[in-house]
C-alpha cells in the first residue's frame, strides 16, 4: 500500500511538472492562430475564437523565413560540429591525459560555470572579431561559440570518458597506439551517446541564440538567423506590435528543435545519465 501511494505521488509530481513545462508551448501554439486583436483583448483565453491560419502564411512571407531558416541551420550545424569535437577532445585530455596542473586547470574552468558575465563580454568579443573582419558575419558567432569552452559539455564528456575502462587504453598502448590514436580508433567510437547529448544541448543553445547573432548581423539583415527574424516580426504587420505574426514565427521555429529531440532522444538520455553517474 505504501509503495502504491509513493508511486501515485511520484506520477502526480511528474504530471504537474509536465503541465507547467508544456503550458507555455501549448499557449504559444494556440495563440499563433489568433488575430492580433484577439491576442490583445482576450489574452487570457487559451483556445482561439476563430482559427486564423493566414498568420503562418504572412509570417513566412513578411519575415523572409526561408532565408532565416537556412542561416540558422547553417550556423547551428557548424557550431554543433565544432563544439562536439572541442568538448570530446578536451574531455579526453582531462580524463586520460597527464600534464602539470591538470586538476587545477580543470576546476578553474569548471568554476566559471558559477560566474555569469551576461552581456559584459559582448563588446570585447565584437572588437576581437572586428580585427579579423568577422564582426558582420555569422562566422564570428560560430567561432566564438566553438572556442568559448562550455563547462557543462566538458564536465559531461570528461565524466563519460572516465567511465570507460582504462584497460582498453593499456591494451592499445601494447599494440603501439599513441595517445591520440587511442582517442581516434578506440575512445571516439565509444562516445556516440555523449556526442548525441552534447550535440542536442549545443543545437538548442545555437538555435535559440539571440543577442550575439543579432549584434553581428544588425548591419546585414540577410545574414540574420531565424530567432532574430522572429523577434523582428513583432513590428512587421499593420499594427505597431504584430504579436500574431511573432507567435506564428515562434511556433515555426520550434519545429526543428522538436524534430531533433525526437530523433536523438534515446542517445541523449543515455549519454546524459552515463556522464552524470560514472564520474
Amino acid at each position: 500500500m505504501k509503495k502504491q501511494v509513493t508511486l501515485v505521488m511520484i506520477y502526480a509530481v511528474l504530471i504537474a511538472v509536465f503541465c507547467l513545462t508544456f503550458f507555455p508551448v501549448f499557449y504559444t501554439f494556440m495563440a499563433s492562430f489568433k488575430s492580433n486583436r484577439e491576442i490583445l483583448t482576450t489574452g487570457n483565453r487559451i483556445i482561439p475564437e476563430h482559427f486564423v491560419t493566414d498568420n503562418y502564411v504572412q509570417a513566412w512571407k513578411l519575415g523572409n523565413f526561408k532565408r532565416y531558416t537556412f542561416n540558422s541551420i547553417y550556423m547551428a550545424v557548424f557550431i554543433v560540429a565544432g563544439v562536439i569535437v572541442n568538448s570530446i577532445v578536451s574531455g579526453y585530455c582531462f580524463a586520460r591525459g597527464r600534464f602539470f596542473g591538470k586538476q587545477v586547470l580543470y576546476y578553474l574552468i569548471l568554476s566559471s560555470m558559477f560566474v555569469s558575465l551576461g552581456s559584459l563580454t559582448l563588446y570585447p568579443l565584437l572588437m576581437i572579431t572586428k580585427v579579423i573582419h568577422l564582426n558582420r558575419s555569422l562566422w564570428g558567432v560560430i567561432i566564438i561559440r566553438i572556442f568559448a569552452t562550455n563547462t557543462t559539455n566538458l564536465f559531461i564528456a570528461r565524466s563519460y570518458i572516465e567511465g570507460i575502462p582504462t584497460e582498453i587504453d593499456q591494451a592499445a598502448k601494447i599494440d603501439g597506439c599513441s595517445f591520440f590514436q587511442i582517442f581516434r580508433y578506440i575512445i571516439s567510437p565509444l562516445c556516440v551517446p555523449i556526442v548525441a547529448t552534447v550535440g542536442i544541448l549545443t543545437f538548442r543553445s545555437a538555435w535559440n541564440d539571440y543577442l550575439l547573432p543579432m549584434v553581428f548581423t544588425i548591419a546585414n539583415p540577410n545574414r540574420m538567423p531565424l530567432i532574430v527574424g522572429v523577434i523582428n516580426l513583432k513590428s512587421t504587420g499593420e499594427s505597431a506590435s504584430a504579436w500574431n505574426l511573432m507567435l506564428a514565427g515562434t511556433a515555426i521555429s520550434l519545429i526543428p528543435m522538436i524534430i531533433v529531440y525526437i530523433a536523438f532522444n534515446r542517445y541523449f538520455i543515455e549519454g546524459l545519465t552515463s556522464g552524470s553517474v560514472k564520474g
